[in-house]
């Protein structure tokens, strides 16, 4: 048995993540190893950087050709989705929020890792209203590849 499949956490060396390079451009990170059918990350992908074996396979993201567009985050049903800009102090990480209150602009939120403990504090950059809202945060950049999720304070 996987450890993942005990645990109910993704550790980072089972996952394809992508170059320093890649991510200063800003890409979609995929963190679905779901055998399942379930394809609307491939569908919402403008430019086909997300592919799958068949409808079955876990996706996969072609780092090269993802523009970090961000419409898999708002579409996937298993908020697997998400995407890692690093910048010069920073990074922005961009994903899936469906717990209430939904925070602001501005608002400093608590900074959570695929365990959900607290990883620090991070800044709301940005929060896009859908089905699945989208919130992109701003944290450290050694916690871009760590923070899944927020915890927003009352």
């Amino acid at each position: 048995m996987r450890e993942y499949e005990q645990t109910g956490v993704l550790s980072e060396d089972i996952l394809d993540l992508p170059s320093e390079k890649q991510l200063r451009k800003g890409v979609a990170i995929v963190e679905c190893v779901q055998e399942i059918p379930c394809n609307p990350c491939v569908d919402a992908c403008p430019v086909d950087a997300i592919t799958m074996e068949d409808i079955n396979a876990p996706p996969s993201v072609d780092y090269e050709a993802c523009i970090g567009c961000g419409q898999c985050v708002a579409v996937c049903p298993g908020l697997a989705c998400f995407l890692v800009k690093l910048e010069n102090d920073h990074a922005l990480v961009t994903l899936p929020y469906e717990m209430l209150p939904l925070p602001e602009e501005g608002d400093t939120v608590i900074a959570l890792n695929r365990h959900g403990e607290h990883v620090g504090e991070a800044t709301v950059r940005r929060v896009k209203q859908g089905d699945t809202p989208v919130i992109t945060i701003q944290v450290a950049p050694e916690h871009a590849m760590q923070v899944r999720a927020i915890e927003v304070e009352p």
